[in-house]
Formats: C-alpha cells, sequence, structure tokens
C-alpha cells in the first residue's frame, strides 16, 4: 500500500474511532459541554477546514481508483479472450497472476477512498443530528420549567399548547434516536466489508503466490 492510501486507511481508522466516540451515550450535561466545545473552538474549525481540502484529494484518488479498475477489468477481460484462444495452460501464467493482482488492488483502493468519503458523510449528519437533539432536549426543559413555575391559571390557560408542543419535540427526538441507530447499523455494515474485502485481497495475492511458484 503507497503511502497516501496508507493514510487514507488511518483516516478511515480515525473516522471509526470519532463516530464511536459520538454514539457513546453520555450524560445530557457532559454531552452539551462537548459538542458546545466542539462547536465554539477554533482549533477545531481549523480542523474541519483542513479536513475538507483533504476529503477534496481523497475524492480525487477515488475517482483516480474507479478509472484503474475500469481499465484492468477491461485487460482482464481482453486476457481472456487471448488465453482462450492460446490454450488453457498458456493463461495461468505470470501475467495473469499480475492482472489479478493488480485488480483486487484497483479494487482495494477504490472501497477504501469510497468507505473513507460515505463515511464522512455519516459523521457530518450525526453530528448535525445530534446537535439538533440537544438543542431540542433544552428547549422541552425550558418548556416543562416554565410550565412548572407558572402559576396555576396560566397553566391551565397554556396547558393544551405546551403539551402538544412537548408532545412533538419529543416525538422529534425518537425520530432523531431512530436516525442515528440507523448511521449506526450502516458504520457497523461498511466495516465488515472493508475487512471482508481485505481478507479477499490477501487470499488472492496468496493464490498469485502459488501460481508464481507452479510456474
Amino acid at each position: 500500500m503507497t503511502l497516501y492510501y496508507s493514510l487514507v486507511f488511518c483516516l478511515l481508522v480515525l473516522e471509526m474511532g470519532v463516530f464511536m466516540g459520538l454514539i457513546v451515550p453520555l450524560p445530557f450535561t457532559v454531552r452539551r459541554k462537548l459538542f458546545a466545545f466542539i462547536s465554539e473552538s477554533p482549533v477545531i474549525a481549523k480542523l474541519q477546514y483542513g479536513l475538507r481540502i483533504t476529503f477534496i484529494f481523497i475524492l480525487i484518488l477515488f475517482i483516480d481508483s474507479v478509472n484503474r479498475v475500469y481499465r484492468v477489468q477491461l485487460e482482464v477481460s481482453a486476457f481472456g479472450k487471448e488465453g482462450g484462444n492460446v490454450g488453457r495452460g498458456a493463461a495461468l501464467g505470470t501475467d495473469r497472476s499480475e492482472v489479478q493482482a493488480r485488480k483486487f488492488y484497483s479494487q482495494r483502493n477504490m472501497y477504501l477512498c469510497g468507505f473513507t468519503l460515505f463515511l464522512s458523510l455519516i459523521l457530518n449528519r450525526t453530528y448535525t443530528m445530534i446537535l439538533e437533539t440537544l438543542r431540542l432536549e433544552d428547549r422541552v426543559k425550558l418548556l416543562e420549567g416554565n410550565k412548572q413555575a407558572g402559576g396555576k391559571d396560566s397553566a391551565r390557560l397554556a396547558q393544551a399548547g405546551d403539551m402538544g408542543e412537548i408532545g412533538q419535540l419529543k416525538k422529534e427526538l425518537e425520530e432523531k434516536e431512530r436516525d442515528i441507530e440507523t448511521l449506526k447499523k450502516q458504520c457497523e455494515g461498511l466495516t465488515r466489508e472493508y475487512h471482508n474485502l481485505g481478507d479477499q485481497v490477501a487470499g488472492s495475492k496468496n493464490e498469485g503466490s502459488g501460481e508464481k511458484k507452479d510456474l
């Protein structure tokens, strides 16, 4: 794996760690202070700006890897036709092993960049949803506090409106929590898919080495 793809892999692992940190259940006060620090810190803002530029380069690498996969696939198809004409034994040579290895490496790089970009979108969406959830929880507590502090007459007059608004806010909170759980399941699926792809690449390398030894 080249240096820039190694950096992309490190960024992918970092994104997984950040995502797990976002979904860890924390007390409301701690979570609110943490996200307030993230939102207001100038260092975090500069870091986010640098990550946006980094993701632009990763997008370029993703487009290049897709192009490489397409070209290698064409080579594999052409090699298969030539191997069928020459004979089955000639198709098992060193050239075939090299083409197959390039194919798996290209696919690995494409999935690596693709998963990194997709997880960045999930992180951005999860972060926004958590901020919205915190804002709604603050608003619900404020409404409940005002209701308890008010007199009985004002509470009776505003009871219907407040209860309806609180119920609506609670429904929105439940929807946000369901969306976060869905994003968590998607991240776990991406992690399993990436590990399976790594196992396939390792297996293909072993097969290529075995074919070279037979020759």
